[in-house]
């Protein structure tokens, strides 16, 4: 599923709903199938600019264009606002699990407890992050992902639970763009503004599980990236008409021989991709820089959106034992 945001949105977990904001207010829709949205809810009051649904529950986190600095929680089906609080500057996004909440501003990130929404934790004077890019984990761990330098791509990992640092991953050359977690929180996706490689690392160790080339265009900026429940796939979206799936399978196992290369009829892999395969296992023979760009794996699936040129949210939503 592929949405243009025009208008501020969220897709839930497992991507059973979604969430969009206007001008004249938010709209909760159930995805009940791929091409058919059910709206459960019309809320017509203040010009929306950020809404979160936590998960599938009355729980919806809202910031109006003309309080940008106030976050209302409120419980819809009832019709009653649950608190709010004010900060010192523009919330710029809100992420929700069942444990935590998290308002991130430009140089600092809140950490609420979802149950009483008292603040539990502030991470003050982090890099400027004027788009407001974050990531929290739904699953038991509660891991935020945020960027750990405005001038590089270094992610910083923060165990939202325990309330500490975990760790910091040099994930890309260039400033971060877009980053997810997979469900479990055991994995992180990354991309950069320069738009051409994903990368998917272990969060335990910081190490490099995959690494995607989505493209040679330049000036591609990527928008979202999305784990499939399973973590079986990975989903990104740019300003592009492109959207690509990646499909994760275990990484290399150390030590494996060039003799037990599959070959392209095995797999039913393309010619590109088994070459990439054999330069994989040829490292030594060739300049690094040549064996980085062979050892990229390609997409496993694309779609063509019907325009470009604006921001997009992917997710791969699961239906009767199928992903879509």
């Amino acid at each position: 599923m592929f949405l243009s945001q025009e208008n501020p949105l969220k897709l839930s977990l497992y991507f059973r709903s979604l969430a969009v904001g206007s001008k004249t207010g938010y709209k909760l829709f159930t995805l009940s199938a791929v091409d058919n949205l059910v709206k459960i809810y019309e809320n017509e009051s203040e010009d929306i600019c950020l809404v979160e649904r936590l998960f599938n529950s009355s729980l919806v986190a809202v910031v109006s264009l003309s309080s940008p600095r106030k976050l209302k929680v409120c419980h819809f089906k009832k019709g009653t606002e649950i608190c709010n609080y004010s900060y010192s500057n523009t919330i710029l996004a809100i992420k929700l699990n069942r444990k935590r909440l998290v308002v991130c501003l430009e140089d600092s990130l809140y950490v609420h407890n979802i149950q009483d929404m008292r603040v539990l934790h502030n991470i003050r004077d982090t890099p400027a992050n004027p788009m407001g890019l974050c990531t929290l984990c739904n699953g038991e761990s509660s891991y935020l992902a945020y960027p750990g330098s405005s001038t590089i791509g270094e992610v910083q990992v923060f165990d939202a639970l325990n309330l500490s640092a975990k760790i910091m991953i040099p994930a890309h050359e260039s400033p971060l763009a877009a980053m997810a977690f997979n469900y479990t929180g055991q994995q992180l996706a990354t991309a950069s503004e320069r738009g051409t490689v994903i990368r998917v690392f272990n969060v335990a160790d910081g190490s490099r599980l995959w690494e995607f080339r989505r493209g040679v265009k330049r000036c591609v900026a990527i928008s979202s990236l999305a784990f499939s429940p399973d973590a079986m796939f990975l989903c990104c979206s740019s300003n592009t008409e492109t959207v690509h799936v990646f499909r994760l399978d275990q990484p290399d196992s150390p030590g494996q021989s060039q003799q037990n290369l599959p070959q392209p009829a095995e797999t039913g892999a393309g010619w590109m991709e088994y070459l990439s395969m054999a330069v994989s296992k040829s490292a030594n023979l060739l300049p690094a820089r040549m064996t980085d760009v062979f050892s990229q794996g390609r997409a496993f699936a694309t779609a063509h959106l019907p325009f470009q040129g604006v921001r997009s949210v992917c997710c791969v939503v699961r239906y009767r034992g199928a992903c879509q």
